[in-house]
């Protein structure tokens, strides 16, 4: 049997089949022939021809697509080749792009079977069919058939039976996919927008008995099939990414080398032989694996970044290449790192190897763009969001019409299920069901594809928001047919370098800036240092984590090489094998040191015998078990669940046992050794990224200790990092900063600093419209500073409301009236004045002023009103505390109470919860007291639990102070949330009376 229009999970909000079971179904029915054809997406098609292919399945797989205009079926493709899916796809993304309906007739396409659906044939009384154009009838349309003209048509006629679904319950699911797809109530779903309950697998007994009398239709349909092979080679050697950068593979290779020896004296003015040497071997490598394209395209990249004086860090396991030093993708000196060339390339590696390149949020786009317009063959790389639990739960409450309580009951998981009512069971069965399932495609977080050929021989592509054509496939079978993305990644602590700089420039335009580029020199510097070893992070990237600024007080870090151990030492694996205490103690304590087992403490003297970076597996690998450095890699790769064929690691992991039995070592010490590789190599860092996360953390450094207000301001202008928007302006206070309210003569959509005043940015204010700043930036710009609020109001067209917010936030104080005075002026002169223009007045209208009342200026109403529009009041939280606090230890003076039970006032920065063995929840809270000195606290499960942390505020901590290396923080035995005085204006606790 020929089943000819299937659909899986993949027609997105359709389907309902994943390919393993279709492949399943069709295996058990005896199937002939299938084709997967999803409704407008070729996402399926890569897999579900890889996966008969391995299964050696024993029907016939065709590939193809469901053409249709919402619901609305037009035609279906199918590929007679790897051409015909060429045209299909690109027939499909050239309406997908514009959101272009599907027309009628399907066009031109010679290497593909047209199969229009008998009910449209029929409709529009089609009667002309070109060669590769047929009707395509299901069981249903025989009856029909009988009495119409098309049954005269014996040669156009095929089998189209559509499967959709499996079982009732299925189909159910389907219709309530439907229904969130058009926002709509199940009971309201149109019939045209549903599949028909008939599209089910139908056995192929069932089928062949229904075309006894239609003999001809099942012929016509196994002769044109017969045409139809579509084949893809799989597997780890395939690479179809660019392989010619310039005019030929000789000119590419000629380029790379000229590009060494032209940087080579920059990088190591007096490079020794074992530089030299690491230089020809990686070029040998590179180019006997035909790599250098991927060189030359990373370093083209690169180099259109410099010209754009466009920040970027090249990381990832390029940083173990001398060459990827040497011509400036990366700032990471392998030889200096002891970084081994294999982890990053070897000759057990066919897929090209990976170059992370961060760039600022700000300049992704346009780097983005360059590779677009520079490259021919390219797309972004597509990912694919599933339904979650919780989003399907509210996603179906809608549909079958529920109240808001019942889906936030549903969908937040707090019901006892007895009590469920007949719907809200049926949306927790449903949800059941659909989780999991393809919901829509969207862009991978920074996979670019360059390609050899044309993106349509693999896939169709669509258009996200900024425009930038992209997958439908994801990177697993991209991977597996041999598309390998480039990672061009962005980040905000690259745009906080480069803005800090250009803020330094205007405050301080006499400073002195070091290179930032020259970060060794940052590296030998003890102010900077210092600031590492106190843990005194806040706003530096990657290292500003409560959880980081403890590791880094524990292990006193005061050298670059300590930064970059730190960074690998935070990470799971290290952390899990009880590791990370090992080193911190080894690290502080040279005695302990020599606990470590001699050939461990050999291979890796830099950490102590200890396993830190994804590096070490294969320094113990090959210096240990006397693996080869080939073998070594796939072992880490193995380990570290990257794709490697189980052979191949079975392979290795007997060599390495076979190894060890021969240098002559225990049987216990081969095993322990061979666990602690498979516990850590999981989750280890490579060496190479935490030393190029460690060079942009010594810039941020850099910049912090010597130019810590416009480091700070920049931070909060890039969006702030692990904190929330007020703990950075405090960290501006800490370091002598004033902070200020929006001004209208001074501020700017981002916060500005002056000296040491900073004021915020209009942006904000809540609910302030993004054209009425723009209007008043551009209107100072031209004109100059406001001169009076009369002035404000002839040169600014703006409504009572948006005025209204400036006042509030007060704006306009530079008047030196308050806001409330303003405020009923604005409401006399702005009533009397309808028609405004947006330009200079030649004759400036005399306003009449009235006398006011005075009225009463209230701190805590000027709190609470920038609570509203700002979301934090700029006074310290601890002034608005509804009663006096006690007399109490400050957080700078808790190393003085160690082991003492202390009492502290807190503001709380963030939590973290963590799991214990006995499944318990621990919490951890980091804090700052009244003089804005930071503390941590540790919650463990009993305290937790009688004293949970209930969002944002003051908080009242009683504990025992403990150290752990230095490092001092509160075990908590009680924490308090401390209320805070109400608005004055609040009547009964629900009217507010408004001045205006």
């Amino acid at each position: 049997m020929i089943y000819l229009n299937c659909h899986t999970w993949y027609s997105l909000r359709y389907g309902t089949f994943s390919l393993e079971r279709l492949c399943e179904l069709a295996e058990k029915n005896k199937v002939e022939c299938l084709a997967v054809t999803d409704i407008n997406n070729t996402s399926a098609c890569l897999s579900f021809l890889k996966m008969t292919q391995e299964k050696e399945s024993k029907f016939k797989p065709l590939v193809g697509i469901d053409f249709r205009s919402g619901a609305d079926q037009k035609y279906v493709g199918i590929a007679k080749n790897e051409d015909g899916f060429r045209q299909l796809n690109e027939h499909l993304s050239k309406h997908i792009h514009v959101q272009k309906k599907f027309e009628p007739d399907a066009p031109a396409l010679p290497d593909c079977i047209i199969i229009y659906p008998f009910e449209k044939v029929a409709t529009q009384n089609r009667i002309d069919f070109k060669e590769n154009e047929f009707i395509g009838v299901s069981i249903e349309n025989l009856r029909k058939l009988k009495f119409s003209n098309y049954k005269n048509l014996k040669d156009k006629l095929v089998l189209l039976q559509t499967v959709s679904f499996e079982t009732k319950r299925d189909y159910n699911a389907h219709r309530l996919l439907r229904a969130i797809d058009n926002n709509e109530l199940l009971s309201r779903l149109p019939k045209t927008e549903q599949g028909s309950f008939s599209h089910r697998f139908i056995p192929t007994e069932t089928i062949l008995k229904e075309l006894e009398d239609f003999s001809h239709i099942l012929e016509n349909t196994k002769e044109i099939l017969s045409q139809c092979r579509v084949e893809f080679e799989f597997g780890r050697e395939q690479n179809r990414n660019l392989k010619i950068y310039g005019n030929s593979g000789a000119e590419d290779i000629r380029r790379l080398r000229e590009l060494c020896d032209k940087n080579l004296s920059r990088r190591y003015p007096e490079a020794d032989q074992e530089v030299k040497d690491r230089l020809e071997k990686e070029l040998a490598s590179i180019i006997k694996l035909k790599f250098v394209s991927y060189f030359l395209i990373n370093y083209d990249i690169v180099s259109y970044a410099r010209s754009m004086n466009y920040p970027f860090v090249g990381r990832g396991s390029g940083a173990n290449s001398i060459v990827a030093y040497i011509i400036g993708i990366t700032n990471v000196d392998p030889i200096e790192l002891d970084l081994y060339f294999e982890r990053f390339i070897n000759e057990n590696r066919a897929s090209p190897p990976d170059f992370d390149i961060d760039f600022s949020w700000r300049d992704r786009e346009d780097i983005t763009r360059y590779i677009f317009e520079r490259y021919q063959n390219t797309a972004l790389m597509g990912t694919y969001v599933t339904f979650k639990r919780k989003a399907v739960a509210r996603e179906l409450g809608k549909v079958f019409g529920l109240p808001k309580e019942n889906i936030d009951k549903l969908s937040d998981g707090y019901f006892n299920y007895r009590e469920l009512d007949h719907l809200e069971k049926l949306v927790l069965r449903y949800s059941k069901l659909i989780e999991g399932f393809p919901n829509y495609l969207s862009v991978h977080s920074g996979g670019i594809l360059i390609l050899n050929d044309s993106v349509y021989n693999y896939c169709g592509t669509f258009l996200p928001p900024k425009g930038f054509e992209t997958v439908q496939i994801d990177m697993n079978i991209s991977e597996d047919v041999g598309i390998h993305k480039f990672d061009i990644l962005a980040q905000r602590g690259l745009s906080k370098i480069t803005d800090a700089i250009e803020l330094i420039k205007k405050n301080q335009p006499e400073a002195e800036l070091k290179d930032i580029e020259n970060y060794k020199a940052f590296t030998q510097d003890p102010n900077i240092n210092e600031l590492l070893k106190k843990g005194d992070c806040m706003g530096v990237f990657y290292v500003e984590s409560p959880a980081m600024r403890g590791l880094l007080t524990k292990l006193r870090t005061d050298n670059y090489m300590n930064l970059v151990a730190a960074s690998s030492v935070i990470r799971p694996g290290v952390s899990s094998a009880g590791m990370k205490e090992e080193f911190i103690k080894r690290h502080r304590d040279p005695e302990r040191r020599k606990q470590a087992h001699p050939v461990m403490a050999e291979i890796m003297k830099e950490t102590y015998g200890v396993m830190v970076y994804q590096e070490d597996v294969m320094k113990v690998a090959h210096i240990f078990a006397g693996l080869n450095f080939e073998d070594a890699d796939v072992l880490r790769r193995g380990m570290s669940g990257k794709k490697v064929a189980k052979a191949d690691l079975e392979r290795v992991e007997q060599t390495y046992y076979n190894n060890c039995q021969e240098k002559g070592y225990s049987p216990e010490l081969t095993a322990e050794i061979w666990e602690q590789i498979s516990s850590f190599a999981g989750y280890a860092f490579p060496k190479g990224h935490s030393a190029s996360y460690a060079v942009e953390s010594y810039q941020s450094l850099y910049l912090k200790r010597y130019f810590p207000l416009e480091f700070m301001v920049a931070a909060l202008n890039n969006g702030g990092g692990f904190y929330n928007i007020q703990t950075y302006i405090q960290e501006i206070r800490r370091w002598g900063g004033k902070i200020h309210a929006p001004c209208i003569n001074k501020s700017d959509h981002p916060n500005v600093i002056y000296g040491r005043d900073v004021y915020l940015g209009f942006g904000y204010i809540k609910d302030l419209e993004d054209k009425v700043i723009q209007q008043i930036l551009e209107n100072r710009q031209f004109f100059g500073e406001f001169g009076s609020f009369e002035d404000f109001l002839d040169r600014v067209s703006i409504s009572i409301e948006q005025l209204s917010i400036l006042l509030k936030i007060n704006a306009f104080r530079f008047t030196g009236f308050d806001k409330y005075h303003l405020l009923w002026k604005a409401h006399f002169k702005l009533s009397k004045n309808t028609s405004r223009i947006n330009q200079p007045l030649l004759f400036k209208p005399k306003y009449r002023d009235f006398e006011l009342p005075q009225f009463e200026i209230s701190r805590l109403v000027e709190a609470y009103d920038q609570f509203e529009l700002l979301g934090f009041p700029l006074c310290s939280q601890f002034e608005l505390l509804k009663y006096p606090m006690k007399e109490c230890v400050k957080a700078k003076d808790l190393g003085k109470y160690v082991g003492r039970e202390i009492e502290i006032y807190g503001n709380l920065i963030t939590t973290r919860t963590a799991g214990t063995v006995n499944n318990k929840i621990m919490r951890f809270g980091t804090f700052y007291d009244k003089e804005g000195d930071i503390f941590d606290t540790v919650q463990f499960p009993d305290t937790s639990e009688k004293y949970p942390i209930r969002g944002k505020g003051i908080y009242f901590c009683r504990g025992t102070v403990a150290s752990s290396f230095d490092y001092v923080s509160i075990r908590i035995s009680s924490i308090v949330r401390q209320e805070t005085a109400q608005d004055p204006r609040l009547v009964d606790n629900s009217f507010k009376v408004k001045i205006a």
